[in-house]
């Protein structure tokens, strides 16, 4: 057990967070109102996934170790992938709400470099690498028969997604589907993505700290979902005073208590407290990133190029889901007119749409499963075909 998750279970959690009134709101300073403060606590995987299992992976270098969680015991296999910097927990509401609408399984796997999955050569994160890891994971589960698959992935997840199906790793893949991936805007945002990366903190002094870090910076707009998805996305460092875990960075969080300080009692007061939070975080145990993106830029282009064309030509039945309509690019919107694969957008997300609107994402992915009847649904749920 990680240092994490024994934290986690000290930590006497509720056995589940009442879904949040609200998204997050972007930008670098939000005041709650009186009388809101919010719980920025960390949550359990165990309170979304029915099991976690490190999956061994040998090969003729040595032994590599997946972390994988599970949920459901009959129906389709959906073998999840998450996005660039997050882990497989980015899927935990979403596998709950899926879990409840059609007869599935649910598989969401850490990929190499994220997470808890722990490799020999975790700097190797090119395309074809990791779709030979997805392929591999899926062999040391189910051997030679392994049961129907639909691959879904999101950003860096959803391009592996298509490399994975494209090299014929997965017999027994059903469908394929991406989520907020697209090659043009993909490729045009790797130009500002180092900008991004360098504007994020550094280090945070809590996980409380960088969950609410990433619900009111905008990157997790779900607080529910950011409660139990930023504890795959930033670890312990194993000293304070590290180089590589410099003082605590609380960017744009404003707290509750301080801004009552200073309305009451000026400046002085707020001032005051930040030293001694100052002096409390050197002797804590501070928070980073599990991977640093910008040391894999070498990687970016080889993910995203020519994602478009390979996507079209996989033969399986296609979904892609996006944030907003302007992210398709020519060779998708011809595509899409062609009725080479089906799209639905979901609007009022960001990117990361499957943390933002996990209900929404879950209905349409079981709309696609029940459409081609690939599976049933379940506990009343009752699909709507959208129109594209």
């Amino acid at each position: 057990m990680s240092a994490l998750e024994k934290q986690l279970h000290l930590g006497r959690l509720p056995p589940r967070p009442p879904l949040p009134g609200g998204g997050g709101q972007s930008g670098s300073k939000m005041r709650m109102g009186p009388g809101r403060k919010r719980d920025f606590s960390p949550v359990l995987w165990s309170q979304y996934f029915e099991s976690m299992e490190d999956v061994v992976v040998e090969n003729e270098t040595g032994k590599d170790t997946f972390r994988i969680y599970k949920s459901g015991l009959e129906g389709p296999v959906l073998l999840l992938l998450h996005g660039g910097g997050h882990s497989a927990l980015s899927w935990a509401v979403f596998t709950s709400a899926i879990i409840s609408r059609i007869q599935c399984r649910i598989v969401a796997l850490d990929l190499r470099g994220h997470g808890e999955t722990k490799v020999r050569n975790p700097e190797d994160l090119s395309a074809e690498t990791m779709a030979k890891d997805v392929g591999s994971v899926v062999e040391a589960l189910y051997g030679d028969l392994p049961p129907p698959i639909m691959l879904i992935g999101h950003s860096m997840g959803g391009a592996i997604a298509v490399h994975t199906a494209v090299a014929n790793l997965l017999p027994s893949l059903l469908g394929l589907c991406m989520i907020d991936v697209v090659e043009g805007t993909a490729m045009d945002a790797l130009n500002s993505m180092q900008n991004f990366l360098r504007s994020r903190p550094k280090t945070f002094k809590s996980l409380e700290n960088a969950i609410e870090w990433s619900v009111k910076s905008g990157q997790i707009r779900n607080l529910e979902s950011a409660r139990v998805s930023m504890v795959g996305q930033v670890k312990q460092c194993e000293e304070a005073a590290s180089p590589e875990c410099p003082k605590a960075i609380v960017e744009g969080i404003i707290e509750e208590e301080e801004e009552e300080d200073e309305d009451e009692e000026g400046g002085g007061s707020v001032n005051k407290r930040k030293k001694e939070d100052d002096t409390e975080t050197k002797k804590e145990h501070l928070y980073t990133w599990r991977i640093e993106l910008a040391k894999t830029e070498k990687y970016w282009d080889g993910w995203f190029r020519g994602l478009s064309n390979l996507f079209l030509s996989c033969p399986t039945p296609k979904l892609l889901l996006l944030a907003g309509v302007d992210r398709l690019d020519k060779d998708l919107t011809i595509g899409q007119m062609q009725g080479k694969f089906q799209m639905q957008v979901l609007p009022q997300c960001g990117h990361a749409v499957h943390e933002d609107a996990p209900d929404k994402v879950a209905e349409a992915v079981a709309t696609f499963l029940i459409r081609h009847r690939f599976t049933e649904p379940i506990g009343g749920f009752q699909c709507v075909f959208p129109a594209c």
